[in-house]
């Protein structure tokens, strides 16, 4: 049989691991942070008024993720939005082993550079537990997506869950999957 590893994921176990071991000098090996699973969000607030939207947006995830989202709810009625308690309200899904690893691989090498004026991503947009939240404000950056079909721009949020222990360590194993942060501020500083 066949070992189809994703890329990223034959890249960790081989290479990344022993980095992340030589840089950090863990005493276990068990301590090596990895990516646990990855989450996209997409919340469609115009899904209020027009139920249709969320369906398109539910179909975008699917051909997003490779597999079915959940719808999400709203957890409490705001009158001035003209929502209802137990509305749904977007959809999320969440991303594991194989398909986590190749979600990663075409989000670090096909999707972010296809983003327009891309710089590269915020260093700061960890939460201090190691996990890393970024934002895209159109879908249609991914590429198995039909631009005649989904004409509504629509933003969503991809969460990175890590085990690591400090926003560095996550900084560190994230930037050797290859996530273009931008430029350290302080690094430039020192060198010149």
């Amino acid at each position: 049989m066949a070992d189809n590893k994703p890329r990223l994921q034959a890249a960790y176990e081989d290479n990344i691991r022993k980095a992340m071991l030589d840089k950090h000098k863990y005493a276990n090996p068990n301590q090596i942070p990895r990516i646990d699973k990855i989450t996209l969000n997409m919340g469609v607030g115009s899904a209020v008024g027009d139920k249709k939207i969320l369906d398109l947006a539910y179909e975008c995830m699917t051909q997003i993720a490779g597999q079915k989202p959940v719808h999400t709810i709203a957890r409490k009625s705001i009158a001035n939005f003209r929502l209802r308690e137990g509305m749904p309200i977007g959809c999320m899904v969440t991303l594991r082993r194989q398909r986590m690893y190749e979600f990663l691989d075409r989000l670090v090498s096909i999707v972010l550079p296809r983003v327009r004026d891309f710089r590269g991503i915020s260093r700061k947009a960890f939460d201090g537990a190691g996990n890393y939240t970024l934002g895209l404000t159109e879908q249609l950056v991914f590429p198995e997506l039909n631009p005649d079909k989904f004409t509504k721009p629509q933003g969503m949020n991809i969460t990175m869950v890590t085990s690591a222990r400090t926003n560095d360590e996550a900084r560190d194993l994230l930037e050797m999957f290859g996530m273009p942060f931008k430029a350290d501020p302080k690094k430039e500083k020192d060198a010149a």
